[in-house]
């Protein structure tokens, strides 16, 4: 009995001390967030630690969390261990100022020069703002890029398509009937991310006066452009890994992500480029986006000191992100992505130039994340012709409606 007391008051211990660990109620620490796992963690890892090392008069201690959106709502309902900072994506921005559950940034801005809208790139810092207040200060871009094989463009006499920087659906289908057996024109890597950048090529939205716009006319197009590539036998074939297909080497466009740069460039023998997701026309091109941004769940243990602290380290990251630049993420301070430096980078050619800068698409409609969500689980049976599109973009609309309802009835966002 003594000893199983014992050891119940040790594990109570235990519990206690690891709770107080991630509380974020160190007065000398700033506890921060993150969802960052793998190489971008290691990588967010570096550049806290190279922040510290400027002996600030508090630190940033970094805690990568994987299913952080339900351990933040667990926190903000217990009150407890509710972090100082974190990083969010773009599309939980409106959901969380909709809850009330972000504090603004604009005390954070207002100390510091450095953290204002021209030093970073307008849709990252956009995103972040509701109703004319700045709730987040964005960190990057991450985006839906093309990758595209040099050696097998040359062989299929298809270095033309690159010439305006826009290969069209168009382009990719002259191809038809012309390619070795084993070889395709494109993947279908990030599918979904695809058929949300046509929704917008095609001049279209995924909502109608706040409601959800799933099953429309231009969903319908969006679904068929990408289909009609299927439909000519050019994509990878269903159930295949086209991702890593394009690796070795039999597939001439992969459409992944600016992340995805650094692993092609592990690659040996692969002898890639970079362009803009393709599109129906020439005239109007798409790259689906999203941004990490950092924000400030309500926390009234956050002392003033801690957000002197947090501006200190906001502004430390906007001059000295480069390191992001590693993980393959496009940079959302102009200082750093303007640099001679950051040119080296594959995902540099999205800032290339005022166009495509703009080319670069954050969905910021409340419900986006339930549209995706629908569009990744329904789209890919749609485009390969397992499932009767009309019969589809019903299911998915009802998808999103029916978590619309599940939410607003209490259920988890």
């Amino acid at each position: 009995m003594k000893k199983s007391f014992s050891l119940s008051l040790i594990i109570v211990f235990l519990v206690t001390t690891i709770l107080a660990g991630c509380s974020g109620s160190d007065k000398n620490t700033i506890t921060f967030w993150t969802p960052l796992t793998g190489e971008d963690g290691a990588y967010m890892d570096e550049l806290v630690k190279a922040y510290n090392e400027t002996d600030p008069e508090i630190k940033v201690k970094h805690v990568v969390t994987a299913d952080m959106y339900t351990k933040m709502s667990t926190v903000l309902n217990s009150g407890k261990g509710v972090p100082d900072l974190s990083i969010i994506h773009a599309d939980r921005v409106p959901g969380f100022v909709k809850q009330d559950v972000l504090k603004p940034m604009t005390d954070i801005i207002s100390s510091k020069e450095g953290l204002k809208e021209e030093n970073y790139l307008l849709q990252a810092w956009s995103s972040g703002n509701i109703d004319g207040t700045q709730y987040t200060v964005p960190l990057d871009i991450h985006s839906s890029a093309m990758y595209y094989n040099k050696d097998l463009l040359e062989k299929y006499n298809a270095t033309s398509f690159l010439d305006d920087n826009v290969v069209t659906i168009d382009e990719m289908l002259s191809l038809q009937g012309k390619l070795d057996k084993g070889d395709y024109v494109v993947n279908d890597a990030l599918l979904g991310w695809v058929i949300l950048a046509q929704i917008q090529n095609f001049n279209g939205d995924i909502q109608e006066n706040g409601k959800p716009a799933v099953n429309t006319d231009v969903m319908r197009k969006a679904l068929e452009s990408v289909k009609s590539l299927n439909d000519a036998g050019i994509m990878t074939p269903y159930g295949e890994d086209g991702y890593l297909m394009f690796q070795s080497g039999n597939v001439l466009f992969s459409t992944d992500g600016t992340w995805s740069s650094t692993a092609h460039a592990d690659v040996e023998g692969l002898n890639f480029g970079v362009t803009n997701v393709y599109s129906p026309t020439p005239e109007k091109f798409t790259n689906r986006a999203s941004s990490h941004l950092f924000a400030m769940l309500k926390n009234e243990e956050r002392t003033e000191e801690k957000e002197k602290g947090i501006a200190d380290f906001l502004d430390f990251i906007r001059k000295n992100s480069i390191k992001w630049a590693e993980a393959g993420q496009i940079v959302a301070s102009n200082e750093v992505n303007q640099s001679p430096e950051y040119k080296k980078f594959t995902q540099s050619f999205f800032t290339s130039n005022e166009k495509e800068t703009q080319s670069l698409h954050i969905y910021t409609y409340e419900y986006y994340p339930y549209v995706a969500e629908a569009v990744d689980t329904y789209a890919p049976d749609i485009v390969r012709g397992e499932t009767d599109i009309d019969k589809g973009l019903k299911t998915m609309q009802k998808f999103v409606e029916d978590k619309i309802s599940e939410g607003d009835n209490g259920a988890a966002k």
